[in-house]
């Protein structure tokens, strides 16, 4: 499996502290059956991570996992703000693209829905990039109303819905959401949003049961991920033959 949301380096926002919590994090993530994890700290005012520190951690987290022998492939990234998306500089976007490509990681608040959101993603979009959207299912108006996301996958934007929803750690409207935003077409990815260890121990292994495995769990863990890292178009979910409801209105 691929993960493409983590707050796996050390020392740069509310994740892993010490370089020994992010090799408790890689290991949690290698016995879990993660090949590929995306470094992938806050970029926002609480935690202004620059470009230069995360890719500096990253080189340093890299070095330490060969040195332990552990085989888990730690690539760039970085959750940006929607307020940062707009006032970083294109080049330092590109930067924090995931796995060096155009796709980038955007935080959905956990709370309310900024009138501006449409327009920041439409913009990155503009310049060239793909956003994907993390975590929509853990915002309550999404929660209330999940077809607000249809317009932005209409347009391109790619969704993220976290392991832990999913597989129902972190509560009863979030694994709802997912799941519905997942039946309905209008999810891409899971990723496991990794701040620590002991979360992170029952991750995406436990979500791609919850979805039912087969095709549609590697989709949803592999091939949509491995497409991103490679910067090139995400392959066609799997036939399952039916939609959700709104699948239903993804293709009126």
């Amino acid at each position: 499996m691929i993960d493409l949301h983590s707050h796996i380096l050390p020392g740069l926002d509310d994740g892993a502290r010490t370089l020994a919590d992010s090799v408790d994090i890689a290991r949690a993530a290698l016995d879990d059956g993660i090949a590929v994890i995306a470094a992938t700290p806050h970029v926002r005012d609480d935690w202004p991570t620059d470009a230069e520190a995360m890719e500096e951690r990253v080189a340093e987290l890299r070095a330490e996992l060969e040195t332990a022998r552990m085989p888990l492939d730690v690539r760039r990234g970085g959750e940006i703000a929607l307020d940062w998306a707009v006032k970083l500089p294109a080049e330092a976007l590109r930067r924090f693209g995931l796995g060096g490509s155009r796709y980038l990681l955007v935080e959905t608040p956990y709370h309310g829905w900024p009138l501006q959101l449409p327009d920041v993603l439409l913009s990155l979009r503009d310049q060239g990039f793909v956003p994907v959207l993390a975590h929509p299912e853990r915002n309550i108006e999404v929660q209330a109303r999940p077809e607000r996301l249809v317009p932005l996958v209409e347009a391109g934007v790619l969704v993220q819905v976290t392991a832990a929803s999913v597989d129902g750690r972190i509560g009863r409207r979030s694994a709802e959401c997912g799941h519905r935003l997942i039946q309905g077409r209008v999810a891409h990815l899971l990723a496991s949003d990794a701040h620590h260890a002991s979360v992170r121990a029952v991750g995406m292994s436990a979500a791609a049961k919850a979805v039912g495995g087969g095709a549609l769990a590697e989709w949803l863990t592999y091939e949509v991920p491995a497409a991103i890292l490679a910067d090139a178009e995400i392959p066609p979910r799997p036939h399952s033959g039916r939609k959700g409801w709104i699948g239903r209105l993804l293709s009126a």
